[in-house]
């Protein structure tokens, strides 16, 4: 899965940034101390001249960002959001794709303001720049539409044939739940969320593992499938800011919290079926330690 992929700190550090984790290991405050500020107000100076927040973000991992089908325009859950926050604080939002390896040296070398990519808030990542988190996800399991084998957990697939994507961590979480299993499961390995999805159709098997807000677009555009609401190996993905611009940061979490408030950032999150993943308070470096 994307979100899992390692980002070369290394890399990142000779861009200078400022690797190096506090004296006490602890992460940043959980929430911005913006005092009864606007978002609009904490933009900081030399950001309102420009006028414009330069987000980078990766296509190709829908509903998260993507294509627009026969165009070049970037759309999804995070093109979507960025230029709601881009509003909310007065700024024009230019969305450029780049390779996802490359967002967070780009963002260290000063080419965008912050990178949007379905990042999820590591520790390792925590070392070169701070996170903004606005999503939660995490597995989910996928069943036929009306859930004939009446699966409600992980622990039901025991004994069950379930199809799991090579590689990813779904499979991971699979396997753990098989070694706890009296009855095993019969774990077929597909190449993707798609092809595996092909043999629960087929009757080959009851159920995959997929990222749920995959799992969730899947639900919604084919009308075949179930999502079971419990997610598995969850954790939040954070919209990256240099740890050097933590006014801006503030400000981002801020415009974005008042969007959570009144309705907007829900709605957006909703219009491609991942709502689920919602937050309901916008949090700074919360990921797991």
């Amino acid at each position: 899965m994307r979100k899992h992929l390692v980002i070369a700190l290394v890399a990142v550090c000779a861009l200078g940034a400022g690797c190096g984790r506090s004296s006490s290991g602890t992460a940043a405050p959980s929430a911005p101390a913006a005092g009864g500020k606007s978002a609009k107000e904490l933009v900081p100076q030399s950001v309102r001249e420009a006028g414009v927040l330069r987000v980078a973000t990766s296509e190709g991992y829908p509903p998260m960002e993507m294509y627009k089908p026969g165009t070049q325009e970037l759309t999804g859950v995070d093109p979507d959001l960025a230029t709601a926050i881009g509003t909310r604080l007065g700024l024009k939002t230019t969305v450029t794709n780049a390779a996802f390896d490359g967002l967070i040296p780009g963002l260290q070398g000063g080419r965008w303001d912050v990178a949007m990519s379905s990042l999820s808030d590591t520790a390792q990542r925590r070392q070169a720049v701070d996170f903004v988190d606005y999503f939660n996800a995490g597995g989910s399991v996928m069943v036929k539409k009306g859930n004939p084998e009446g699966i409600t957990s992980l622990a039901d697939l025991c004994g069950k044939k379930v199809v799991l994507a090579k590689g990813s961590s779904n499979l991971e979480i699979g396997k753990r739940q098989n070694d706890k299993c009296e009855k095993k499961m019969e774990i077929l390995q597909s190449e993707d969320a798609p092809t595996g999805l092909l043999t629960i159709d087929s009757g080959r098997t009851v159920a995959t593992i997929v990222d749920s807000p995959v799992a969730y677009m899947f639900a919604k555009e084919t009308g075949k499938y179930e999502v079971l609401a419990e997610q598995y190996d969850a954790g939040p993905w954070g919209i990256a800011v240099g740890k050097q611009n933590t006014g801006l940061r503030d400000a981002i979490a801020k415009a974005l919290q008042e969007l959570v408030d009144d309705g907007s950032y829900k709605a957006i999150l909703d219009k491609y079926g991942t709502g689920p993943n919602a937050v309901s308070k916008v949090t700074i470096n919360t990921g797991a330690p």
